[in-house]
């Protein structure tokens, strides 16, 4: 029994370190992720939050696990662990059972898990927590406390410092499908035996006080301007073979609303993309510009924001992106970009630019 609850002990633990290892990497991605959830379920007044708690939730993870290794303290661990795993079921049901979250982001960008899969490693996690909890008085704690609270401070102290590290410098393992040495026009070509979702568009109407809906071949034959459009639903009829590009966003608008997304991608010589969703007045952009512009004679903007960037630069030209692509392409905002057609040659974030 002892051999059984110390293979437990040591599996649940290392997995809940990986686990959070992995999302401590890249915690603005779990961020991105808690937002969509957010956004599903109509609380968007969370989403300023999410990082804090992105960073929260990772450290806890990795602390958690180290603390259930070294088994300090152990009882009071088991039933933080128990109360996240709990946590987490919700969130990988919630995917798997309402449809609407493709992902849950256990993994992160690097080990990308289906809701299905995500929801059995997490029942799995949850009966093996309530075995150790069941069986608490059997593992005794060797430890003494001095050591088990220097390891677990050690743990939270590397743990904050490598996030902040990875939220100025971008993330240490870049996952992502805009990673230094991928052709995006390669990385948004469907891959082979890809089937699609087939939807169904369901708008709702109202008219006299009721509520109808109707698809693109139901509608009645008095329908006219008195029916009032609400909203439209994609509804999943089947659903396909999770098979899609790794970049299927990728455009660059012109400030009069051009896509010059091709255009650039045929440039002859190598160019610059500087990635940055919103324009912080604090980032030197001066300095940044001009020692991009001494190297490379095509430097571009690619921004969301585009008031302040119309305001900010008057030399270099700016391109207009969604902020959902940006958000994917560049952690750390502003990154720099070189490119070679559509090919990322180098990939940086302008901290450690300015430092070379």
């Amino acid at each position: 029994m002892q051999s059984f609850l110390k293979f437990l002990r040591w599996s649940v633990g290392i997995l809940f370190i990986f686990s959070g290892l992995i999302k401590a990497n890249d915690p603005l991605g779990l961020s991105y992720k808690m937002q969509e959830f957010f956004d599903v379920w109509g609380m968007n007044f969370f989403s300023d939050y999410t990082l804090w708690l992105a960073l929260i939730m990772n450290t806890l993870e990795i602390v958690a696990g180290v603390a259930i290794l070294i088994k300090y303290p152990y009882k009071q661990t088991l039933w933080l662990l128990l109360a996240l795993i709990v946590f987490f079921s919700f969130l990988t049901g919630y995917a798997l059972f309402s449809g609407k979250i493709k992902t849950c982001g256990c993994f992160g960008d690097c080990i990308p898990l289906t809701p299905q899969t995500s929801f059995i490693k997490d029942i799995i996690l949850l009966i093996a927590i309530v075995i150790l909890l069941v069986n608490v008085k059997k593992v005794k704690t060797n430890l003494p406390m001095g050591w088990g609270l220097f390891v677990l401070l050690l743990t939270t102290v590397g743990v904050g410092y490598g996030q902040q590290q990875v939220l100025q410098h971008l993330p240490f393992i870049d996952c992502l499908p805009y990673k230094q040495g991928k052709d995006i026009v390669e990385q948004m070509k469907t891959p082979p035996g890809a089937i699609a979702d087939s939807v169904s568009i369901k708008m709702e109407f109202e008219k006299a006080g009721k509520r109808y809906f109707f698809d693109a071949t139901s509608f009645p034959a008095d329908f006219d301007s008195t029916y009032v459009f609400k909203t439209r639903k994609e509804i999943i009829v089947q659903k396909g073979n999770g098979k899609v590009a790794p970049i299927q966003d990728f455009k660059l608008f012109t400030l009069s609303g051009a896509d010059t997304t091709q255009q650039l991608f045929e440039t002859s010589i190598p160019y610059v993309l500087i990635f940055a969703g919103a324009i912080d007045a604090s980032v030197p952009w001066d300095t940044l510009i001009t020692k991009l512009q001494a190297k490379h004679k095509l430097v571009y903007i690619v921004t969301a924001d585009k008031t302040n960037a119309i305001n900010q630069f008057k030399q270099i030209p700016i391109l207009i992106g969604d902020i959902t692509m940006i958000k994917t392409a560049a952690r750390a905002w502003p990154s720099i970009f070189i490119m070679n057609g559509s090919t990322i040659m180098q990939k940086t974030s302008y901290v450690d630019y300015l430092k070379d």
